[in-house]
């Protein structure tokens, strides 16, 4: 038998290719051979954005596989997309399964692929090659979707998946984050009844492989969600995964990194500045964006705003008349900003967030407070986590219109910044996260094991 060799296969979109990119950096760090598969069209944008260079021990390597769309199609309608990496992934992955283990001398020894991709699990076991999923989000948000049958019988949804009691919160367990029902995961990530539903069916087809998959990891900790695991018996911690342990230069994001503000950070006070990120998919109409501008100017701090290309409905970005010129050297605003390295800069005071998972571990595992700002998808239970569960934040709140005015943005960080104890649960959430990452910590055990079983 060869060397271990682990094909690496992520649902194709920003948020869930960077933890599968950082697992598979650790992996290699000890000695295990990585083939990590992209989309084509995602593969381009990775390398466009860092380049060749992948890792200094030469054990991890690209490859891609098509995703259906054509060219131009957009790839943020997860509806269209999902639906057609159904019709087509199966097949290509097959394709290049035989391709690798026919040319290369290591044969593929294992299958690691995120959860809410599960067909490429399910082509891993036909083929006869040992299973690993990961879940890249929060444990409890996978407690949630295998509760689907539960909540069906509950009389809380129906068969697909339509919620029944529309403004009734509930808890699946003490401590853990209330749920409305509006926000489950596959109602919001487009109001399209036609998305809904298979993103519903997609969501059930993945978690049966919950229960046939060898492994299933989880980028989150026991110290973080202890019920969550508690619901998820077979869901086994090893997170947060840090930025810190990169190889290279490779870090999975599909835009260019702006650094330039690290040096702009370094002339700022300690916590003195707010950072500003939504990560890749939200966006904002323009009076809600101009909003934003404004009540990050009224609040008189400095701060850093990613402001990407795309992130506003329209060609462009309009910004207040005469902001520019009123916040001058007080800001700075970039397309893409190294996150982890500006979380981790001691100007930082608070941040302004989607509460996507990564961008919730990378301000947990740096002792940032947050003020949240959920988009979609699994934000909302995120959001819980932080303001409810943890008290390292605050929520946001819109107006009638569904803003959030400038008036609520100044209020909030006044109210963030100017308590003391924000900061120091924040702290104490960090040590205790740094612990079970730290040598024989609790996700660090788990890691190793698995490590043992890769090449055993």
């Amino acid at each position: 038998m060869g060397k271990p060799y682990v094909l690496v296969i992520p649902y194709p979109t920003q948020g869930h290719v960077i933890p599968l990119v950082e697992l598979s950096q650790n992996l290699a760090k000890q000695g295990i051979k990585i083939s990590f598969v992209n989309t084509v069209f995602n593969h381009k944008r990775v390398l466009d954005a860092f380049g060749e260079k992948v890792d200094e021990n030469g054990l991890l390597h690209l490859l891609s596989v098509p995703d259906g769309l054509e060219d131009g199609e957009d790839r943020n309608q997860l509806g269209k997309l999902t639906e057609r990496l159904c019709q087509v992934m199966p097949t290509q992955l097959k394709e290049l399964i035989h391709k690798v283990n026919g040319s290369d001398d290591d044969k593929i020894s294992c299958v690691l692929a995120d959860i809410n991709i599960g067909l490429a699990l399910d082509v891993a076991a036909e083929l006869g090659i040992p299973t690993v999923g990961l879940w890249p989000g929060a444990v409890f948000q996978l407690a949630m979707l295998l509760s689907i049958p539960k909540f069906i019988d509950d009389g809380l949804i129906d068969e697909i998946g339509t919620p029944l009691m529309k403004h009734k919160m509930f808890q699946l367990s003490p401590k853990t984050p209330s749920i409305h029902p509006m926000n489950l995961v596959w109602l919001n990530i487009d109001d399209s009844t036609s998305t809904q539903k298979i993103m519903f069916d997609f969501i059930l087809r993945n978690i049966k492989v919950v229960e046939t998959t060898d492994w299933v990891l989880c980028n989150s900790s026991l110290e973080l969600e202890f019920q969550g695991f508690n619901l998820v018996p077979k869901a086994s911690p090893i997170g947060p995964f840090l930025a810190i342990n990169r190889l290279g230069n490779l870090s999975g994001n599909f835009w260019p990194e702006d650094s330039t503000c690290l040096q702009w950070l370094d002339q700022q006070s300690p916590g003195s500045v707010i950072y500003v990120a939504f990560g890749s998919f939200t966006i904002f109409d323009q009076i809600q964006f101009q909003e934003l501008a404004l009540g990050l100017e009224i609040t008189e701090r400095p701060f850093i705003w990613v402001v990407r290309e795309d992130i506003t409905k329209g060609k462009h970005h309009n910004y207040p008349k005469g902001f520019n010129e009123r916040v001058g050297n007080r800001c700075r605003i970039v397309s893409w900003a190294p996150q982890a390295a500006v979380l981790g800069h001691s100007s930082i005071a608070c941040f302004i967030s989607h509460c996507g998972w990564n961008s919730t571990m990378e301000g947990v595992s740096n002792g940032v407070p947050f003020l949240c700002w959920p988009y979609f998808a699994d934000q909302f239970l995120n959001e819980s986590y932080i303001s409810d569960i943890w008290k390292t934040g605050l929520k946001l709140q819109k107006d009638e219109g569904g803003i959030i005015r400038k008036e609520e943005i100044k209020r909030k960080v006044e109210q963030l910044v100017g308590d003391e104890n924000f900061k120091t649960r924040a702290v104490e959430l960090k040590q205790m996260v740094e612990k079970s990452v730290s040598d024989g910590g609790s996700s660090d055990k788990v890691f190793k094991n698995f490590v043992q079983w890769l090449k055993s």
